[in-house]
């Protein structure tokens, strides 16, 4: 219960690590998924994943202890998250830039 907290409750984990973590899974995850964007969408993705991929493993109880299960958690979460970005993307349907023939 002493342990150190860091942000988003995830213990030992620094913000620099979460940036580095996060962008590293957020590429990761798009690589896998075929969806290329930028180096700040792979870091707020990352982040985003790896909280809900931490909240995942809670509810499974499972409990990611160290940086490799952490990254996998935070992996599997950025895997989500941009499933549900690109499922709620091809509702709103393609963007175009001029009328469509």
């Amino acid at each position: 219960m002493n342990e150190p907290v860091a942000l988003f409750g995830t213990p030992n984990v620094h913000f620099f690590s979460l940036i580095i973590i996060g962008g590293l899974a957020g590429w990761i995850a798009g690589m896998i998924l075929g969806w290329r964007h930028g180096i700040l969408t792979n870091v707020l993705v990352g982040i985003v994943g790896s909280w809900l991929g931490s909240e995942i493993a809670t509810m499974a109880h499972v409990f990611p202890r160290g940086s490799l299960q952490q990254f996998i958690a935070a992996l599997v979460g950025s895997i989500i998250v941009l499933a549900v970005w690109r499922a709620l993307e091809g509702r709103a349907g393609p963007r175009w830039l001029g009328p469509r023939w």
